[in-house]
């Protein structure tokens, strides 16, 4: 065996050796992923979309994990508990976090025109007779404040700093 087919050989076993540890990594990257996020989406069996919409009257996500309401308020997303919150909950949440819902306040002819806008341009489905239901539930609890000036401090305990 001559030098050059020697070099070529350790070629191919080196380039054979590095494709066996990526593939070697990228298994032990999945297994390490599992043990610490196995609810992760990645690794739930879900029946194809055409079964989920036969299954469901919307594109629900699966149900919330928890129905728990403090000081009415929904902790698990923030949503003020009202006539339609599970609506909502059903239709917004699929998307985008209920943070994007609860931080805007807007009249019922802004919400409106914000899901027409998501229905042209970010690919939202017809809401159908829930359209109404999330509109009176966004109008009524998320509709424009007008607080005027910023209220007052108000400390309750004083502390003095030391150096």
């Amino acid at each position: 065996m001559d030098l050059n087919q020697f070099n070529q050989q350790l070629r191919l076993f080196r380039n054979g050796l590095c494709l066996f540890m990526i593939a070697l990594m990228t298994i032990g990257g999945f297994i390490m992923l599992y043990t610490f996020y196995p609810e992760s989406s990645l690794f739930l069996m879900s029946a194809p979309i055409e079964k989920q919409m036969e299954s469901s009257d919307s594109l629900a996500r699966p149900p919330v994990k928890s129905i728990e309401i403090q000081d009415g308020v929904h902790l698990e997303t923030g949503f003020v508990k009202d006539e339609g919150m599970r609506v909502v909950i059903n239709n917004c949440t699929n998307c985008h976090s209920a943070k994007l819902v609860t931080q805007n306040r807007m009249s019922r002819e802004a919400w409106q025109a914000t899901i027409k806008w998501m229905q042209e341009t970010q690919n939202l489905w017809d809401l159908g007779e829930n359209e109404p239901i999330i509109l009176d539930y966004l109008a009524k609890n998320y509709a424009p404040e007008s607080k005027g000036r910023r209220q007052n401090l108000t400390i309750d305990k004083w502390y003095v700093l030391e150096q």
